[in-house]
């Protein structure tokens, strides 16, 4: 797991930039960013993942749990193309 910035991702690049480019890296995006990421999604159907969540719904800790479960629940082979919320992890 990383955040941007990163040596292949600088920290102003577009929301497009940043999906693309973690799909270059073989990476899911995990964002609070939902409107946004959903219409890129349409666009960009053959991304490598993306993981939403409501920014307002989670406390650091449970966030930081249910993001745990994703990683430990799931391989990279089941997120190609999809868009998934993290409330499927919420403990």
């Amino acid at each position: 797991m990383t955040r941007t910035p990163v040596d292949w991702m600088p920290l102003d690049a577009s929301d497009e930039r940043q999906l693309l480019g973690a799909t270059a890296q073989g990476r899911l995006i995990f964002t609070f960013n939902v409107r946004d990421f959903l219409a890129l999604a349409d666009r960009h159907p053959h991304h490598a993942g993306i993981v939403l969540a409501a920014q307002r719904t989670w406390t650091l800790t449970r966030l930081i749990s249910a993001l745990d479960r994703l990683l430990t629940e799931t391989t990279a082979a089941d997120w190609a193309g999809q868009v998934r919320w993290l409330n499927e992890w919420r403990g």
